[in-house]
């Protein structure tokens, strides 16, 4: 596990030890879970029931992601959803990973404020959710409606959630299934650090190292920094 010299607070970077609680089969942030309850409280008033699909994921979680996509053993998806065959060229590679996953260590699924949700009770019996802008569209709709309404009347009627991968914020694709605590990630972000980072990727086994080294800024200024809000 790398450790940074740079900064005695990792957790932004999903390193450390987060106060984390069980909620099903993962794990959120302590600090959400009063206000999720009231959120889906609310949802099951409506009609829907709130099931997360991914929370919490720790910097070796999201770096096998990033690996394991660059070297094809996962899927790699177009700005389309389509499967890709994977560039050779290493800037070429990162970018199309970029497309749909975060570099490790600026994943706001790192803080454990961050959720994937989608509505159970529009999931097909043996459904295997992919989280894709098609089924947001599709049986999903009703529910991020929903979620659409709640999110528009304000951060204290939305209980502090909120999307944060919307269009025309930042180059990361669109996730309406992504919803994020406020008030907890921006706690836990005061902390964050790109010199930090970039030491942290100076000492780890990451694919695309050179390019993302050297196109680091303009990383932080594409995909990582307006999503902070």
């Amino acid at each position: 596990m790398p450790v940074s010299p740079l900064s005695a607070d990792l957790l932004p970077y999903g390193l450390g030890s987060p106060d984390l609680v069980a909620v099903g089969e993962y794990n959120v942030h302590r600090d959400i879970l009063p206000s999720l309850e009231k959120l889906s409280s609310l949802a099951a008033v409506r009609g829907f029931k709130l099931r997360i699909e991914s929370a919490y994921r720790s910097f070796e979680r999201q770096l096998s992601i990033w690996n394991r996509k660059a070297s094809g053993e996962l899927p790699l998806l177009s700005a389309d959803g389509v499967p890709m065959p994977v560039p050779s060229d290493e800037e070429e590679l990162m970018y199309a990973i970029l497309t749909w996953s975060a570099l490790p260590g600026a994943s706001r699924h790192h803080l454990g404020s961050d959720l994937d949700v989608v509505d159970a009770n529009a999931c097909p019996e043996n459904y295997e959710v992919q989280l894709t802008p098609a089924e947001c569209d599709g049986m999903f709709a009703p529910f991020h409606s929903f979620l659409d309404e709640v999110f528009g009347s304000g951060e204290k009627s939305s209980f502090g959630f909120n999307r944060v991968f919307v269009p025309g914020r930042g180059k990361i694709r669109p996730e309406r299934w992504h919803i994020a605590h406020l008030p907890t990630s921006r706690r836990l972000l005061e902390s964050f650090s790109l010199d930090t980072l970039r030491h942290i990727y100076e000492t780890t086994d990451i694919a695309c190292k050179k390019v993302i080294l050297a196109r680091l800024d303009t990383l932080a200024e594409e995909y990582i920094y307006p999503y902070f809000i």
